[in-house]
């Protein structure tokens, strides 16, 4: 452990890496597909499950399309040359609101609840289905 305050030579970025952001949307993605597969079991429920499938389909499709327009119109000058790798941007930090965060921790932070929740829903929904067969 070091015990220097500030960490030197090492990188900041200010953006998350595209394999977090593919990572949150796969989590999201995975929510949805398993609240589909293990509740929608009568028509109650599936017009309920579509408004969160549209919910969550503008939630990730809105900051894609953003990040697109924000690409493609980027000035010269703000262009990085080369895309970071994941390893080079784990070991980094990352600028947040005026300060300084490790990378793998800004990490964890963003995909840890989006985590839970997803597998938390499944494990839920599975035994939901397992209590419903068992009392068939």
């Amino acid at each position: 452990m070091s015990r220097e305050l500030i960490a030197h030579n090492r990188p900041v970025f200010g953006q998350l890496h595209p394999r977090i952001w593919g990572t949150a949307a796969g989590l999201i993605a995975w929510f949805a597909l398993m609240a589909w597969i293990l509740f929608d079991r009568s028509s109650d429920v599936t017009l309920s499950l579509m408004f969160v499938t549209v919910l969550f389909a503008v939630a990730i499709g809105l900051p894609w399309t953003l990040s697109l327009v924000w690409k493609k119109f980027q000035m010269p000058h703000e262009r990085h040359p080369k895309p970071a790798s994941f390893h080079d941007w784990s070991d980094g930090d990352l600028a947040v609101w005026g300060a300084r965060l490790r990378a793998r921790d800004a990490a964890i932070d963003v995909l840890l609840p989006l985590a839970a929740v997803s597998l938390g829903l499944t494990a839920i929904g599975i035994v939901f289905v397992i209590v419903r067969a068992l009392a068939a």
